[in-house]
């Protein structure tokens, strides 16, 4: 556990510091708003890409063996992604980052489920969500640090020592794959269909957010992102080894968790983007910016940590899902009616991360609880695809918000993550009916 959480940690590092180095990215190399987030998407939109396949391929071939290579990939990237010269340079480096990530995202949560013991699903869960939620809140604050004292460059440097440490850690502490799923044909076109379809829709919302291109372009994209999502559809249908399995999505339980995670990540990483936007545009520091932006991943970290202690045992992961859900919008509603300045954003970016920090474990052992432990990398890679999708959107939507409402962008922006919310719930609202799933099913039960 401890080993896997250091993959956790570091990767939601990662994702929650290079927000505060839009700043000085944009100074250095004279981009756009619209231009820099392009350093996170291109991120995000490879680990949507290769996180089913690579668990598809961990399942196969070794979870241990994939994490570890991910690991050595992710460093030597972070560190190339420290010297890049130029912002292309800088988000062709960030793809190869994103190659190691997914290779450890693709099967940290499938080692924790056929790890833990029965019972213990979900608190083993919330300690890997907890070191996730750690390497936010302390994201934001470090970032603000390192860019405000040494530059952005540092941002990516600090990954270095994070890696080497899990690498030796890794290499005698994780369990080797026990059981595995026999390597079938690979369904070759389907991750293609399934890049051209987020890559299409996330580089349309990205040019409508401040990129001087026409405005036929947006809309040819956004339609190349219908017709490759409609043939990814199809194929996956038709495919003899689909890369998402038709019948794990016919689980009422994988389907419903699945969107539910993607809306979740959604609203989580909304505020990393707009939090700094507009602290920073009224004259606050990066620092204070990160500073005030912590109470969210704080509050996620807490609850995750705590949710199983405290809310009563005979409490379903349904109920706790529901329950955070509703947390969550209730907390972006007020954020809605109040003025986006560090005294109320503080409190309410806290209970919006108490919100979510209830939630994610509880959707993670619902979605985990409904897959077989053969294909439980395969589970894992759906979950943080999933993941990564909301996050994606999460920051090219906020960004849009931005970019088209004048002064009102940031309450729009917060109306779009209080929808998000809401469907959220909704998607809670319309999984499994019992209780709960067994906690240890999928680490003993091949069965799902």
């Amino acid at each position: 556990m401890a080993t896997v959480c250091f993959g956790a940690f570091m990767g939601q590092l990662d994702a929650s510091i290079v927000t505060l180095a839009y700043g000085g990215l944009r100074s250095d190399f004279h981009a756009s708003l619209a231009a820099v987030e392009w350093v996170s998407l291109a991120y995000l939109l490879t680990l949507v890409a290769l996180l089913v396949p690579v668990g598809r391929l961990a399942d196969a071939h070794g979870r241990k063996l994939f994490y570890l290579y991910g690991f050595l990939v992710f460093t030597v990237a972070s560190a190339a992604c420290a010297l890049a010269p130029s912002l292309v340079t800088l988000v062709l480096f960030r793809v190869v980052q994103a190659a190691g990530a997914a290779m450890m995202q693709a099967n940290s949560v499938a080692l924790v489920t056929t790890s833990a013991p029965r019972g213990k699903m979900r608190a083993a869960l919330g300690v890997q969500a907890a070191a996730q939620a750690l390497g936010l809140a302390l994201g934001p604050t470090v970032g603000g640090a390192l860019v405000a004292g040494l530059g952005w460059r540092w941002v990516f440097a600090v990954n270095i020592p994070v890696g080497v440490v899990a690498l030796v850690a890794g290499q005698y502490l994780l369990p080797r794959t026990r059981t595995r799923s026999p390597a079938a044909g690979a369904d070759r076109l389907g991750p293609v269909l399934l890049a051209v379809a987020t890559t299409a829709l996330l580089l349309g919302l990205s040019m409508a957010s401040g990129l001087s291109v026409p405005a036929w372009a947006v809309a040819v994209l956004f339609a190349l992102a219908a017709a490759a999502t409609w043939a990814f559809a199809l194929r996956e249908r038709r495919a003899a080894h689909p890369l998402v399995d038709p019948a794990l999505l016919r689980r009422r339980a994988v389907s419903t968790g699945l969107a539910a995670a993607l809306g979740a990540y959604l609203v989580l990483f909304g505020p990393l983007v707009l939090v700094p936007v507009v602290l920073t545009g009224a004259g606050s520091s990066e620092l204070h910016a990160g500073l005030v932006l912590t109470a969210l991943p704080g509050g996620f970290a807490l609850a995750a940590t705590c949710a199983d202690r405290v809310l009563p045992k005979a409490l379903g992961d349904r109920s706790r899902c529901l329950l955070g859900a509703a947390v969550a919008a209730a907390a972006l509603a007020a954020m809605l009616a109040l003025p986006l300045t560090a005294g109320p954003l503080v409190p309410l970016l806290a209970l919006l991360g108490l919100g979510l920090g209830v939630f994610t474990p509880a959707n993670n052992a619902l979605v985990m609880g409904a897959i077989p432990a053969a294909s439980s990398g395969t589970g894992g890679g759906l979950v943080n695809m999933a993941r990564g999708l909301g996050t994606a959107l999460g920051i090219a939507l906020v960004t849009l918000a931005l970019h088209h409402s004048g002064t009102a962008g940031p309450h729009r922006a917060v109306a779009v993550l209080l929808g998000a919310a809401l469907l959220v719930a909704a998607a809670a609202w319309l999984g499994p009916t019992r209780r709960g799933p067994s906690p240890g099913r999928a680490a003993g039960d091949a069965g799902g």
